[in-house]
């Protein structure tokens, strides 16, 4: 009963984690990735596609994607949903690839995209601890309807609070190792 509701936790605190990692992946550092590209949606035949469903990304060099649709039709509608997207990004089309550099950052941008960054982990800390609360009040409700001893309780609780406590430094090591990229010119 304690396992089920301490991997469920888990779970759940690992999500958040993943959510995180996939978040700090829209941020951009100023080395390409196609990742950047992953909210970007693009028209196609009448319903709003996800741009690496109807085009390959891929990365020509440190500073530079190239976006090639499956069907030649799709170049403008690919190139307009790529400025239109406020990303800061400014493609360039030849034929039938698009080619979209990297601007530098500016210390001020990194700044922000830093301040941005510990959002994200904040976010992903409080979404954890809100995990942890929901485990811990299953267990007191546990203890309540008397399916588990007080003993059973305060083991749960600490196995909780290790887990968050490991999922927590997770976030931090990923928030230090984003902050460190932004940082490198």
């Amino acid at each position: 009963m304690i396992d089920d509701i301490k991997k469920d936790a888990e779970s759940r605190m690992k999500k958040s984690l993943d959510a995180l990692h996939h978040n700090f992946n829209k941020i951009r550092t100023g080395r390409a990735h196609p990742s950047i590209l992953d909210a970007v949606t693009v028209e196609y035949y009448g319903s709003q596609m996800p741009i690496n469903q109807v085009a390959s990304v891929n990365v020509e060099d440190a500073r530079t994607l190239t976006v090639v649709p499956w069907e030649q039709s799709m170049v403008p509608k690919v190139e307009k949903a790529i400025m239109t997207a406020e990303l800061g990004l400014n493609p360039a089309s030849a034929g039938n690839v698009i080619r979209v550099p990297m601007p530098m950052l500016t210390e001020e941008t990194r700044k922000g995209y830093i301040k941005q960054a510990r959002q994200e982990a904040e976010n992903a800390r409080v979404a954890v601890r809100n995990v942890r609360r929901d485990a811990n009040h299953e267990l007191k409700a546990m203890l309540k309807d008397k399916e588990i001893t007080e003993d059973d309780q305060r083991q749960g609780e600490d196995e909780i609070q290790k887990l968050t406590d490991k999922i927590v430094g997770e976030i931090d090591k990923a928030l230090e190792s984003k902050e460190h990229d932004l940082m490198q010119v």
